[in-house]
């Protein structure tokens, strides 16, 4: 008995006008196939031949414990990236994520285990150093674990409780709340700093400006801050909400007058979040959410992005602090291997991880002190005169650091206030919020998504932008501007009513 359920019979091939049998039109290569052969050689160049390239180097360093650890480290983690650029879903946070781990706490300090130098001095005995690893380690496989979890779950469908929906009116209104915000915001800073010509300088001369302003005072970097801050999110988030706009609207498109607030946007964004005058994750955060709110759908530009990433990470990103200083103060990099700049510049999270177990040998966990002077980092110091300090400028300060402007990853961070389980617990909950804000950003970019007023479709690329930072650390310095950015998300976002449908 054939069974309704069984497979269909191939459809037939159409004839020609003459009774031939005319083949169907061919199908493009799909990502699918082309991912099949990219696949090998692209795990093969991560996990294997870029290790042993860095192996290879010259150097002094010691093959023990501490460096196998790394090179298991490094490989892993490069085979995490690879599944993410080689993944048939876009998972921004992931792959973000996986990235930073295989630059920072992968490649770079596997380059410094084999060439014998760090850019901070490990001052603690070696075994520390071992031990940071192996919690990088198992920190990476409780971000996969809550990761794994979130896959399990199932998406509930929801309505547009938190979209740019409803009514077209409110809607309207609300971005242009935003966008006032943003201009009146920026024109201040610009204002207080002298004018647009400062912000093509240095940021040694933003910085100067900034100190000399009646907001920043000696106890506190609170107004400094929030100056920086408004400054500069509002104008990016407005920019952002727009270039959804035209990407997902032909009516917007046609619009001169959306037109013309897009230019004027990116003009007023060139001038205060430009390279030049900003630290160059920073600017790595205008990008990469410019990039994905820009190209939402794009398989091409997620895995560009990420695959891109890495080799800008290990060539560029060293020499990028070209505006960092004045002439007078800039000292290029002097080096004779791609790979020295990674063992003597920027990448410091390992060694930092390691120097804070060290700290926190000598003293005691803070249970929860430093994530709550984070989370209140808005009270100023008068206020609360035992207010902690970056957790970064606390270690320096007790390694004996001049400069103290240091970093402290997250598992740093967690580890400080809560050790190991407090670290592997916070990781798993960050892998699980990643994987299930990846997969709701995946359904608000669909054809079946809320349409061009999500807000998911623009918080998501900002984050993943941002994650660069939250990721280095400190905590302390980067959530003002975190903080900045869900005020103005909140601004634009409608609590109530149905998701409007998508523009044409």
């Amino acid at each position: 008995m054939t069974s309704v359920h069984e497979t269909a019979p191939p459809v037939p091939m159409r004839r020609g006008g003459r009774g031939e049998q005319v083949q169907p039109p061919a199908r493009p290569m799909s990502w699918a196939m082309l991912s099949r052969a990219l696949a090998v050689p692209l795990i093969l160049g991560l996990v294997c031949f870029l290790p042993a390239v860095i192996a290879a180097q010259p150097g002094t360093g010691v093959r023990d414990n501490a460096y196998w650890l790394q090179l298991v480290l490094t490989c892993y983690a490069g085979a995490r990236l690879a599944t993410m650029i080689l993944s048939t879903a876009r998972r921004l946070l992931q792959g973000v994520f996986w990235m930073f781990v295989y630059i920072a706490m992968g490649v770079a300090p596997f380059a410094q285990a084999v060439i014998g130098q760090t850019p901070t001095p490990v001052v603690g005995p070696r075994s520390d150093l071992v031990t940071a690893i192996s919690l990088i380690l198992v920190g990476c496989a409780a971000f996969d674990l809550g990761a794994l979890l979130a896959s399990r779950r199932p998406l509930r469908r929801r309505s547009a409780a938190r979209s740019t929906g409803g009514p077209a009116t409110a809607n309207r209104i609300r971005l242009r709340l935003l966008v006032l915000l943003a201009f009146a915001a920026s024109g201040y800073y610009i204002l207080k700093l002298g004018g647009p010509a400062i912000f093509f300088t240095s940021r040694q001369e933003i910085s100067a400006s900034v100190a000399v302003s009646s907001v920043a005072t000696s106890e506190s970097n609170v107004g400094s801050a929030f100056l920086k801050g408004f400054g500069t999110v509002p104008a990016l988030l407005a920019l952002l909400f727009y270039t959804r706009r035209l990407v997902t609207s032909r009516r917007a498109r046609r619009s001169p007058s959306t037109v013309l607030v897009w230019i004027a946007l990116a003009i007023l964004n060139v001038i205060v979040n430009n390279p030049v005058s900003n630290a160059r994750y920073w600017f790595l955060t205008v990008l990469v959410s410019l990039l994905f709110t820009a190209f939402p759908s794009s398989a091409a530009m997620y895995r560009s992005v990420l695959a891109m990433g890495v080799v800008g990470a290990l060539v560029l990103f060293p020499y990028a602090d070209r505006f960092r200083y004045d002439d007078a103060g800039y000292h290029p990099v002097q080096s004779s291997s791609v790979f020295e700049p990674l063992a003597t510049k920027d990448y410091d999270q390992t060694v930092m991880f390691a120097n804070t177990i060290s700290w926190v040998g000598t003293r005691d966990h803070t249970y929860g002190r430093q994530l709550a002077g984070s989370a209140l980092f808005f009270v100023p110091r008068a206020v609360w005169s035992g207010k902690p300090e970056d957790t970064g400028v606390r270690v320096g300060q007790w390694m004996g650091m001049n400069m103290t402007n240091l970093s402290a990853p997250l598992w740093t961070e967690l580890w400080v206030d809560f050790g190991a389980p407090g670290m592997i617990g916070g990781l798993a909950l960050i892998g699980y919020a990643a994987a299930r804000t990846d997969r709701r950003y995946a359904r608000a970019v669909s054809r079946d998504g809320p349409g061009p007023g999500s807000v998911l479709a623009i918080a998501a690329p900002l984050i993943a932008g941002y994650a660069f930072i939250l990721l280095r650390g400190p905590l302390l310095q980067s959530v003002g501007k975190l903080a900045i950015g869900a005020l103005c998300l909140l601004l634009v976002t409608s609590f109530s009513g149905r998701s409007g449908r998508r523009a044409r």
